[in-house]
């Protein structure tokens, strides 16, 4: 099982939904960097359980210890190990799945590999695992604002409900004004009242994240397998409940020509090199051309609902199931921080990376 993620600015996450701790061991990060527990901290608190009612009830405070690598509010270069643990567990929530392949989990596929399974909340494959990544990603995002770089993500669609403004008229600022994380106060409304209408009916809905990352200079990337938006698609893909992901123009861009669809270059009055455009959404050839990069991140509904479905046991034997416990209607709010959180370790992995490609 792999469990690390990144090349110089390497994040290693451990613990299982329903263990003692969940945590991460962030190696590569350089000396010198300023970082607090409470701004590890912030970051944790976007994601935790329990913070409106159209989350999970599940109560956890999501504490952070730094056990390593911090000393009197500064990196020393050496791995930084950050723990939170676990105290709001329900276990016996879980004890009828036991034996149960629940529908679209990882249940059945989990025990096809490894012969075994923590069933207790999924273990493993539980979205309680990005607790850790949230953790790790507020250095990253501090890092990379030191360089001059901003990470915002955001709710831009639940269900058919859908934000059609341009990120350019959003302000960024309005983001965490209201409990589903669109920086539309209208359109938030209609949000919300979709995603009370699945919890009312015992069922659940999904969406869109979207992610804008402003301030990134022109040359990072690798130009082959390493390309900054196939790294980018595999970190938000590797999110639970993740299904799809589009960068630039995406799927919509097939709609146009070449004529209409190239960025053309130009210098500004500052001499810079700028795009009229930008339909390659910041990167080109897998390398930011030093425009802003944008993407969106699908989120399907969540698989755990309330309501009784047909699925099989370990025993090939068809049965009813019905969920149990404190589950997410929408996992799209929780996992803004989330995204966040991935766009920061990717983007701090290829700000190192390219201080070591060139003299």
């Amino acid at each position: 099982m792999s469990n690390t993620y990144g090349s110089l600015f390497r994040i290693t996450t451990f613990g299982e939904s329903h263990g003692p701790a969940v945590g991460v061991v962030l190696d590569g990060c350089p000396a010198g960097l300023e970082i607090t527990t409470d701004e590890i901290q912030a970051a944790l608190d976007r994601r935790r359980p329990g913070q409106s009612d159209i989350t999970t009830p599940r109560s956890e405070e999501d504490k952070v210890t730094i056990l390593s690598g911090v000393f009197e509010g500064v990196t020393t270069g050496t791995p930084i190990t950050l723990v939170v643990n676990n105290k709001d567990q329900h276990s016996h929530d879980y004890s009828h799945i036991q034996h149960a392949f629940r529908p679209s989990h990882a249940d059945y596929t989990y025990t096809a590999k490894y012969g075994t399974r923590d069933y207790r909340g999924g273990g493993r494959s539980s979205a309680r695992e990005t607790v850790a990544r949230v953790a790790a990603g507020a250095i990253a995002t501090k890092l990379l604002k030191e360089q001059g770089i901003s990470v915002n993500s955001y709710v831009s669609q639940v269900g058919t409900i859908k934000l059609r403004k341009h990120y350019s008229k959003l302000d960024f600022k309005k983001i965490d004004a209201n409990k589903v994380r669109c920086p539309d106060g209208k359109i938030a409304a209609r949000m919300i009242g979709v995603i009370e209408d699945a919890r009312n009916s015992l069922d659940t809905i999904g969406g869109v994240v979207s992610c804008v990352i402003q301030g990134v200079p022109a040359g990072l990337g690798e130009p082959v397998f390493d390309k900054l938006h196939a790294e980018l698609g595999k970190a938000m893909l590797s999110i639970n409940a993740v299904k799809g992901f589009e960068y630039g123009s995406g799927f919509e861009g097939v709609k146009l020509r070449g004529s209409q669809h190239n960025d053309e270059f130009y210098t500004d009055e500052d001499g810079s090199i700028k795009t009229r455009t930008n339909h390659s959404g910041g990167i080109q050839g897998g390398i930011s051309n030093g425009q802003d990069i944008y993407f969106n991140v699908a989120f399907k509904p969540v698989a755990t609902i309330l309501q009784p479905q047909t699925t099989i046991n370990d025993a090939g034997e068809e049965i009813t199931l019905q969920g149990k416990g404190r589950h997410d209607p929408c996992v799209l709010p929780r996992a803004v921080p989330i995204v966040d959180a991935m766009a920061a370790l990717v983007l701090a992995d290829f700000v190192l990376r390219r201080k070591a490609n060139k003299l």
